[in-house]
């Protein structure tokens, strides 16, 4: 009887030596979840919903939230604690939590509170105190994550994105209030009516809050006047918005002559966006009408305008040379809930993410855009603009993830 020949088992591989395939499984941690009271009293958003915190909790996490911190929201204890939160009675109970979670930055006494390498994501805005601020987290090693910093994977901000639609309607809405008399203002409806002049409203920057602000204005019948330094931006807020629009980059010639005419000024860059340290000059806020109105979205980051002071919600406007000025960082908390929601829908798989990769620093690691926020990492400044306007050393994140 003869042997069967080798080729007649197609299938047969004993004699080929084989890949060995070892499954890689990433190390899965549970996330402590720590969100204070927010100790701002005009912040009243909170960066976790109850159906956030369930999902979370659904995944093995341990979500420590302090007492009447979603109050403001108008979300209950009861509510969260259904969710599957614990809720506790101090600050310094929620501080234990290997991540703090919240949306205004940290207070001094909120500082003290933290342990050494703990992380914190919070938003950053820059100001008079902002400098001594990152100098006690940097005495801490703390390890500090501005969420309005972090890229996706598209190499867009989430969190800003959300955010900044919210606040482009928003501030269509306060400017209406400012130009009306309930706020001392001229008496003008923004919009307009059949034989009557319709409001003049500028928007300076065609992103995604000058895009809002558009869309609110414009279905409230007013004349839409934008400026963006890209040509590009400018192309696309008008393809998006579906209509032609008087759109210029910027020239001080065509943004001097639309000024003396705006009835309401929307600014939405930052000075880092311009590399000025301001956008409008306080020679070109004097060429303005008498009751117009200034909502300066990017103060937050330094301000718009060279006349801008940082407020709050308990006193947002002032008056310079005959202009209500709005300038109001955390505008968004105008409009609590909505907010708060859309912050969880970021939130979310961001925190999913970092507990699926082992954790905080191996998400690092392998998240360039998460490593973008970062600003502070173990005690080490890494964010080099906050270094040059602080005058404190910075280091590259990107560096110092290699030696972990």
């Amino acid at each position: 009887m003869n042997s069967p020949k080798f080729s007649e088992f197609p299938h047969a591989k004993g004699l080929l030596v084989q890949e060995e395939r070892i499954e890689y499984k990433r190390k899965y941690k549970q996330l402590i979840i720590g969100i204070p009271r927010e100790v701002n009293p005009t912040e009243s958003r909170i960066p976790l919903t109850p159906e956030a915190v369930e999902i979370l909790v659904h995944h093995g996490h341990q979500i420590i939230i302090e007492k009447d911190a979603g109050k403001q929201a108008n979300y209950s204890d009861m509510e969260y604690s259904n969710k599957g939160a614990q809720i506790v009675d101090t600050a310094a109970e929620v501080y234990k939590s290997d991540i703090i979670l919240k949306v205004s930055h940290l207070t001094p006494e909120e500082c003290n509170m933290l342990r050494e390498n703990q992380a914190v994501l919070s938003s950053l805005h820059l100001n008079k105190q902002t400098g001594d601020y990152l100098k006690r987290l940097l005495q801490k090693k703390a390890t500090a994550i501005a969420f309005e910093s972090i890229l996706d994977e598209e190499g867009e901000y989430p969190f800003v994105r959300a955010m900044s639609s919210i606040a482009g309607s928003t501030s269509v809405l306060v400017a209406a209030e400012y130009l009306s008399n309930v706020n001392n203002g001229k008496g003008v409806m923004l919009g307009g009516v059949t034989g009557i002049t319709p409001t003049e409203v500028v928007i300076l920057g065609a992103g995604t809050a000058g895009e809002y602000a558009a869309r609110a204005a414009l279905g409230l019948g007013a004349t839409v006047k934008i400026f963006d330094s890209s040509i590009k931006k400018l192309m696309d807020i008008q393809n998006i918005l579906g209509q032609r629009l008087f759109t210029s980059i910027y020239h001080k010639q065509v943004l001097d002559k639309v000024l003396k005419t705006a009835d309401v000024v929307i600014a939405t860059l930052t000075p880092e966006e311009t590399n000025l340290n301001y956008l409008v000059s306080e020679d070109q806020v004097r060429l303005m009408k008498r009751g117009a109105v200034i909502v300066d979205l990017g103060i937050d980051r330094g301000g718009c305008f060279e006349t801008s002071e940082l407020r709050d919600h308990n006193n947002p406007s002032y008056v310079r040379h005959g202009v209500v000025h709005y300038c109001v960082p955390n505008i968004t908390a105008r409009v609590a809930r909505t907010s708060s929601i859309a912050m969880s829908n970021v939130f979310v798989p961001l925190l999913k993410q970092i507990a699926d990769s082992g954790g905080l620093l191996p998400q690092l690691k392998e998240n360039a855009g998460l490593r973008n926020g970062v600003y502070i990492f173990n005690g080490l400044l890494t964010n080099e603009y906050l270094g040059k306007l602080y005058d404190l050393p910075s280091r590259d994140i990107n560096l110092l993830m290699a030696a972990f």
